[in-house]
C-alpha cells in the first residue's frame, strides 16, 4: 500500500510539472491550469516549493531556446558600454527596455501578488480571465507589426512591463499579456515573441531569489524533494517543447487557435467548477 501511494505522488507531479511546463510558453496561462486542474480533480499540492520549482524548470528551458539571443545581447551590450560602437547599440537599448519593462511586475509582485491570489484565485475567477485573455488574442490574431529590435521604445517597454503585471492574475496568460500589449504597439511578431520570452528570464529570477526563504522553510521539502525534482524535470522538457511549437505557430500566423481554446477553457471553468 505505501508502495501505491508514493508511486501515487511520483505520477501526480510528474503530471503537475509537465501541465505547468506546457503551459508556461503558450498564451492560456499555467497558474490558471493549475486552479482548474487542481479543482477538477481534487489534487492537493503539498508543500511551499513546487510552483517555485517548476517555474525555475521554465527558466531553464527558456534559457537554452533563446541562448543565442542571450549570449549575443550581452556580448553586444557590454561592448556598447566600453567601445560605443553604433553597431551594438540597439542591443544594448534592448537590455535597457527589458529592465525597464521588468520593474511594474516586480513592484505589483512584491507589494500585491497575496491579495490577487486570494482574490482570484478561484476556478469561475479563472474562467473569467480565460475568457478575456482569449478575447485580446483574438484582437490580435491578424496584426502584422513593423517594429524590429532596434526600434523599441521606452515607452512600448513600460506598457509591455503594465501588461507583465496583469498576468499576476490566474487566468491571465504572462505571454499573452506581453504578446498582445507588443503587438497592439506595433512589434513584429518574431520581435514581440522575443521581447516576451526574455523579458520572462528576470523576472522568473526575481521570484525564485525571493523565494528562497519559502523553500528554505518548507517542511515537505525533505519528504518530498523526489516528487518535485521529478516535476522540476518534467517542467524543464515540456516547456522547452512547448516553446518550440509556439515560436512555429506564431510564424504561421495561427493563434486564433489560442484563442477558440481560451474561450471553451473559460467557459467549461466557469459553468462547471
Amino acid at each position: 500500500m505505501e508502495n501505491l501511494v508514493e508511486l501515487g505522488l511520483l505520477i501526480k507531479y510528474l503530471f503537475l510539472g509537465l501541465l505547468q511546463g506546457f503551459t508556461e510558453p503558450i498564451p492560456i496561462s499555467s497558474s490558471g491550469h493549475l486552479v482548474i486542474v487542481q479543482n477538477l480533480f481534487n489534487i492537493n499540492i503539498e508543500g511551499l516549493s513546487f510552483e517555485i520549482l517548476v517555474n525555475f524548470g521554465s527558466l531553464i528551458a527558456v534559457l537554452l531556446v533563446y541562448r543565442e539571443d542571450i549570449l549575443r545581447l550581452i556580448k553586444n551590450g557590454m561592448g556598447f558600454i566600453f567601445t560605443k560602437d553604433p553597431k551594438s547599440k540597439d542591443d544594448f537599448n534592448f537590455i535597457f527596455y527589458l529592465v525597464v519593462a521588468t520593474i511594474p511586475a516586480g513592484i505589483i509582485g512584491v507589494l500585491f501578488e497575496d491579495q490577487i491570489a486570494d482574490t482570484f484565485d478561484t476556478p469561475k475567477m479563472v474562467g473569467i480571465t480565460l475568457i478575456i485573455t482569449g478575447i485580446a488574442l483574438w484582437i490580435i490574431r491578424n496584426i502584422k507589426g513593423r517594429k524590429n529590435d532596434g526600434g523599441l521604445t521606452i515607452k512600448d517597454a513600460i506598457i509591455v512591463g503594465l501588461a507583465q503585471s496583469v498576468a499576476l492574475i490566474p487566468g491571465i496568460s504572462r505571454s499573452g499579456a506581453t504578446i498582445v500589449a507588443a503587438m497592439l504597439l506595433g512589434m513584429k511578431q518574431e520581435t514581440a515573441l522575443r521581447f516576451s520570452f526574455l523579458l520572462f528570464i528576470p523576472v522568473s529570477l526575481g521570484t525564485l531569489i525571493l523565494s528562497v526563504d519559502k523553500i528554505v522553510s518548507d517542511e515537505q521539502f525533505n519528504v518530498l524533494w523526489i516528487p518535485y525534482l521529478l516535476a522540476f524535470i518534467a517542467s524543464v522538457i515540456a516547456t522547452y517543447y512547448s516553446l518550440r511549437w509556439f515560436m512555429n505557430i506564431m510564424a504561421r500566423g495561427n493563434l486564433k487557435y489560442f484563442s477558440f481554446y481560451c474561450f471553451i477553457a473559460g467557459a467549461i471553468a466557469y459553468v462547471l467548477l
